[in-house]
């Protein structure tokens, strides 16, 4: 007789131990799933007008970053009078000979009146000019607000009441009107009265101006959040542990401050198209023949009766981008928002 032979199909054996792994796994795995990021980023998915909102922004600044590309594939750009070239591109009056502001497979938007420049690129070179300024302004203006707002808060103290008072008056000053008055001061700085002025400097004079007066309300709003962290447990418990300022700003309190700062840069950005846009218009900005949305809007201001399409286009493009980032900002701040039940 041979004996038995053990059955190759035994019973595994569950051990406390396996069932403690399995449980331990699984629980991290709704951990990270559960994360505010994660949370935060399934809250932003189920709202279609921030999602579409998003595609509308990125659109944008794709199309500001392949404006050289697409003009170059497009076969113009927005410095040549092409009317000079062809002078049957307008009529007597010197406004565009064909229908709709001279709209054709030639010339998909049209002409300028006048000088006769591509509509096309004209604009694609503006959304360019108009985005990088706003978006630098928006970055520095940021970075000024957190680096100020968190060191008061942080601080606290006489530094806190001197930050404080500057921001009050920051505040209290009517931004618009002394940008429009100090803008031709700081350019006599820099530049003789019978020159020209560089792009360059203006763009870099309007960056610095509207960050200027951009960074106090960042700031403020941080500064409170601080004052209330601060004295959190999480924050006393780092300083009982030795941990040096630095470290506790940064691995403490910004982690806490990323929400508001986010929804305040989303909201700050569009702000800052509009008020460069204006600034183009009154002339304090960026001048002709810098393509640009507020150069675009003024000179159509000029031939609107006889030429709506001109300044149809660039006035369209920039009520589109900033209606899209406002309800992209909004959508950001109930993803981001804790308490939001979406």
């Amino acid at each position: 007789m041979t004996p038995p032979t053990q059955s190759a199909a035994a019973p595994l054996e569950v051990t406390d131990e396996s069932v403690e792994k399995s449980t331990t796994s699984d629980a991290g795995k709704a951990n990270e799933n559960r994360s505010p990021g994660r949370l935060a980023w399934k809250r932003f998915k189920r709202d279609r007008t921030g999602v579409v909102s998003a595609y509308i922004v990125g659109f944008f600044f794709l199309i500001a970053i392949c404006a050289p590309l697409i003009a170059k594939l497009y076969g113009k750009n927005p410095y040549t009078t092409y009317a000079s070239q062809d002078p049957s591109l307008l009529d007597a009056f010197s406004y565009p000979a064909g229908p709709n502001g001279g709209m054709s497979s030639q010339f998909w938007f049209g002409i300028e009146p006048q000088l006769g420049r591509d509509v096309f690129t004209f604009l694609l070179y503006g959304i360019r000019t108009s985005l990088g300024i706003a978006l630098a302004a928006t970055l520095l203006t940021t970075v000024a607000g957190v680096v100020i707002g968190v060191s008061a808060g942080y601080l606290g103290g006489k530094t806190d009441y001197v930050v404080g008072r500057i921001i009050d008056i920051v505040l209290s000053i009517p931004s618009t009107l002394f940008i429009i008055a100090f803008m031709p001061v700081v350019f006599g700085l820099f530049v003789a009265a019978d020159d020209n002025i560089p792009t360059w400097l203006r763009a870099v004079a309007l960056i610095l101006m509207m960050s200027f007066f951009g960074w106090a309300s960042i700031a403020r709003l941080l500064r409170g959040q601080v004052l209330g962290l601060r004295e959190r447990e999480f924050v006393e418990a780092a300083k009982v542990t030795g941990a040096s300022p630095a470290r506790i700003v940064f691995k403490e309190l910004l982690p806490n401050l990323w929400t508001p700062i986010l929804i305040q840069s989303t909201l700050m950005l569009p702000a800052y198209v509009t008020a460069e846009a204006g600034f183009a218009f009154l002339g304090v900005g960026m001048i002709d023949p810098t393509p640009d949305w507020g150069v675009m809007i003024q000179r159509g201001a000029q031939f609107y009766t006889q030429d709506f399409t001109f300044m149809l286009f660039p006035g369209l493009a920039m009520v589109i981008f900033v209606l899209a980032f406002n309800l992209l900002g909004d959508s950001a701040r109930d993803a981001l928002d804790p308490k939001s039940k979406r």
